[in-house]
């Protein structure tokens, strides 16, 4: 760790500080140095401000909620003989410097040796400025605190955070706070802020004494002062593993007013009017009948409860999700239909354009030979075409239109919005679902339904999704084969290539997946472009296309045509391929540097094959040696293909927040509470959330004040 805030570790002896005071304060100052100081000290100030605020720090209230991320204890100094006995753990020293040198082998380091009484030590600095090497003057007395090694000159640590003291400084009296900082604020620095609040701060319990009893739970001033100023005797293991008391109630303030923030949304967005969208009519019923399959009785129960919120005049705010191939689109697009029956046009929304492009092949094909106008946007479409779209879809002639981001232009207007349906919803921001949703007409919110093919855990559903009503599609059609997986080090590369060659003369296709477009030098992975010259090379008499992010739209558009219509053999690709990408004679797949990827984009990637009746195969070719984390995800996929398995799996991997994108607020929901390892405290926070809206109007208020601030409005969507 590097050295704190100079300020703090100035080796000036405090008499000689005094001394200096005194001789400058004699020298009187001019009106032009008073105002230059004065201004140059605001403008100080002010940027310190600023690089607090980007922390979120700016209310009192935020800074006694940022609360630490470990501690260290700097209540003891151990001697140097005692702190090498204890080698490799973290230890706090005290000694004279002995010297300190700038050396060059086998890299530029500052080397600084101190002595006490019972031994020597070195400590090392990899990064360093030339003013800690004056800092370090012989004699000068230091206090380190790190991991103490034996290094080839003995005792060392490396990068130790200090500061200089004098003789019989005292030591601190509590464990010392750690926070999540940025460039430019110290520790020290964020401790005096911190400390600041806490002094000035007006101690209101949300909770009251009652609630607490009956939820057995500490007060929040102990709480929040205990936590940033723990005691020596406190249970360090309990603070860092957030178990103790004082962490239970700062996680239990947290899932509560993530609760209600969600449940007063959706009260809020309950309260705005929709169309009721009542008629599963004409077009409706001659769309079930036309279809070659009967729907699933999970299809038939999501699409049941879709359409009873339809009816409603409130907003549906309903998250269907579904594994990968479970049938998602035909729910979507027959909500489509019953609201083209009432009268209205339904909006597709998907994050790419190859996605979109088929949701617009597949849907189109089913609805069109009805009678209905389907339109597709987006941003690649050429100007006369993207003109004649927008139209028809202002003047009402347009009834179903499907697009990508380019449906959120404001030079796209609806003439009679009545359904928006958004796939792949976390791969969208807040802002732009905002932007689609207030098309609708004046004084009216479309019915929004929201798609995700990565499976949601129920636990994480029922907490992050707490004002959606939730959906799920879980029964795949009948017909759909089990892919296989198989798990293969890079070095058998030639055999999967003898394995794409057999498939190809056997009249199928391949998938041959990579990580990257270039080179990078820092991943030494074989890219797509590489892989496609390879496999030109090798496969001669195979028909190999190439297709990525950075193709044009109508490149990529081309690509995909003649893959769909079996003109090409194998298709060589970036992870575009992703979602949506649907060609039944697909049934082999191979993923380059598979421990690349996370277990959801895995599970994606292999959905793209197993949609035909032949036995399909997925295979993980990976480059030794593999990690831990790594070695876990390809055992997963290789042991299962249950979307919600692989998705439980993930979440403990990875978190919720990372799992979830922080439900794209842009600021993670929970920073404290663990839902793994805090679900009582789960129910406990749902529970009295539903309690405290129904009765408490005050509280709710007074509570989500404390911990969104105006982070509430991100959830309104």
């Amino acid at each position: 760790m590097a050295a704190e805030d100079p300020s703090v570790h100035s080796a000036t002896p405090p008499a000689q500080a005094n001394a200096a005071g005194q001789r400058q304060r004699k020298k009187p100052q001019t009106p032009s140095a008073r105002k230059t100081s004065t201004a140059s000290s605001a403008s100080q100030t002010s940027k310190i401000s600023d690089k607090l605020a980007r922390l979120g720090l700016r209310t009192d209230m935020d800074f006694l909620l940022h609360l630490p991320m470990r501690y260290e204890d700097e209540t003891q100094v151990l001697g140097i003989r005692e702190a090498a006995l204890r080698g490799g753990s973290q230890v706090q020293i005290e000694g004279k410097v002995l010297s300190a040198d700038v050396q060059y082998r086998p890299r530029r380091q500052l080397i600084v040796t101190i002595a006490d009484d019972s031994g020597q030590a070195t400590l090392r600095f990899l990064n360093f400025y030339g003013s800690q090497l004056k800092q370090f003057s012989a004699g000068a007395r230091v206090r380190a605190r790190g991991e103490l090694r034996h290094g080839f000159a003995g005792p060392e640590i490396v990068h130790p955070s200090y500061k200089m003291v004098t003789q019989g400084a005292p030591l601190p009296t509590a464990l010392t706070p750690v926070y999540h900082t940025a460039e430019g604020i110290s520790q020290p620095l964020l401790r005096k802020a911190i400390a600041s609040a806490i002094m000035r701060s007006e101690w209101r319990d949300t909770l009251s004494p009652a609630r607490l009893a009956a939820l057995g739970l500490q007060g929040f001033e102990a709480s929040v002062r205990l936590l940033h100023n723990p005691p020596p005797e406190a249970d360090q293991y309990s603070l860092l593993e957030r178990h103790h008391p004082a962490w239970q109630r700062m996680k239990f303030d947290e899932l509560l007013a993530q609760q209600l923030s969600l449940k007063r949304a959706q009260q809020t967005r309950r309260r705005q009017g929709a169309s009721a969208l009542p008629l599963v009519g004409e077009l409706s019923n001659a769309f079930l009948l036309t279809l070659p399959f009967s729907l699933t009785r999970a299809q038939e129960k999501v699409l049941a409860e879709i359409r009873h919120d339809l009816r409603q005049t409130f907003p549906m705010q309903r998250l269907l999700q579904g594994d990968v191939g479970s049938g998602k689109t035909i729910v979507a697009a027959l909500a489509a239909a019953q609201a083209i029956d009432n009268g209205f046009q339904a909006a597709l929304m998907a994050p790419t354009e190859i996605l979109a492009e088929q949701h617009f092949r597949k849907i189109a094909a089913w609805l069109e030979p009805l009678g209905i106008r389907t339109v597709w946007l987006t941003g690649s479409l050429k100007k006369k075409d993207k003109e004649q779209a927008s139209a028809q879809i202002a003047n009402g002639e347009a009834q179903l239109i499907i697009g990508t981001h380019a449906l959120i232009q404001d030079s796209v207007q609806f003439k009679k919005l009545g359904l928006v349906i958004v796939d792949e919803q976390h791969r969208f921001g807040v802002g732009q679902r905002l932007n689609l949703a207030n098309k609708a007409e004046a004084g009216k919110i479309p019915h929004q339904l929201m798609m995700s093919a990565t499976p949601i855990p129920r636990t994480l559903a029922m907490t992050y999704f707490a004002d959606l009503e939730v959906s799920v599609i879980d029964e795949l059609p009948p017909g759909r084969t089990p892919v296989l997986t198989r798990v293969i080090d890079q070095q058998r590369r030639d055999e999967v290539i003898v394995r794409v060659h057999a498939a190809a003369l056997e009249g199928r296709q391949v998938y041959w997946v990579c990580p990257l477009i270039e080179e990078s030098e820092a991943l030494q992975l074989q890219t797509a472009t590489d892989t496609h010259a390879m496999l030109s090379a090798a496969l001669p008499d195979v028909r190999i296309a190439l297709v990525h992010g950075r193709l044009k739209p109508a490149q990529k558009q081309a690509v995909m045509e003649d893959f769909s219509r079996q003109q090409t053999q194998v298709l060589v690709a970036t992870t575009v391929i992703e979602v949506g990408v649907d060609v039944p004679n697909a049934s082999l797949m191979v993923i380059e540097h598979a421990e690349r990827f996370g277990l959801s984009q895995l599970h994606q990637l292999r959905g793209r094959v197993g949609r035909g009746a032949a036995a399909s195969i997925c295979l993980l070719l990976y480059q030794s040696p593999l990690g831990g984390t790594a070695r876990q995800r390809l055992a997963i996929m290789r042991e299962s293909n249950d979307g919600f398995d692989i998705a439980r799996k993930d979440l403990e991997l990875r978190g919720p927040g990372e799992f979830l994108g922080a439900r794209q607020s842009g600021e993670a929901l929970l920073r404290f509470a663990d839902l793994e390892t805090d679900q009582p405290l789960v129910e406990k926070a749902r529970n009295l959330a539903e309690e405290l809206l129904r009765d408490d109007p005050v509280t709710v208020a007074a509570h989500l004040h404390r911990w969104m601030g105006n982070k509430e409005e991100f959830l309104r969507v």
